[in-house]
């Protein structure tokens, strides 16, 4: 009975790990579709159901540390770039639990604000960003890799 206890404890446990490195949430290097070099860090969080993403870190030698988001339209103008926030308001797919959408996303780089999608893959070691604008055929992706 002791080891049947123990054997459901441990995949019990297994099966947690598992969903939770499926979800967008973490920190996680992003990695721009273009020039393929790393650009930052932003930690994804769950802030009450929703999901938010923060810029923790500038990992590319051109950008100031000191930058701020100069070509944002919104509340973010003039906002510093470590510490913005470019994610916001993205739940879980109603009918797929490993998407994520509803929210936007920022590219502080020319201030636009797309709509978003977020797929984790390969078990949640990456992520699959895409913004767009209208419907997801319209649009472009980023995978980002998870840091933690």
């Amino acid at each position: 009975m002791l080891r049947i206890l123990f054997a459901l404890a441990l995949a019990s446990t297994n099966c947690l790990a598992w969903s939770q490195a499926t979800t967008p949430v973490g920190l996680w290097k992003t990695i721009d579709d273009e020039s393929k070099k790393e650009k930052s860090l932003v930690r994804i969080a769950d802030a009450g159901g929703v999901l938010v993403g923060r810029i923790e870190k500038l990992l590319d030698n051109a950008d100031k540390p000191d930058a701020v988001c100069e070509k944002c339209t919104d509340e973010r103008k003039n906002q510093p770039v470590i510490g913005l926030t470019i994610i916001r308001g993205v739940k879980p797919h109603d009918d797929d639990k490993e998407l994520w959408e509803g929210g936007d996303i920022l590219d502080p780089n020319n201030g636009k604000v797309y709509k978003l999608r977020l797929k984790p893959t390969q078990g949640g070691k990456r992520l699959e960003v895409r913004g767009y604008i209208g419907m997801p055929l319209l649009g472009r992706t980023q995978t980002w890799i998870r840091v933690e």
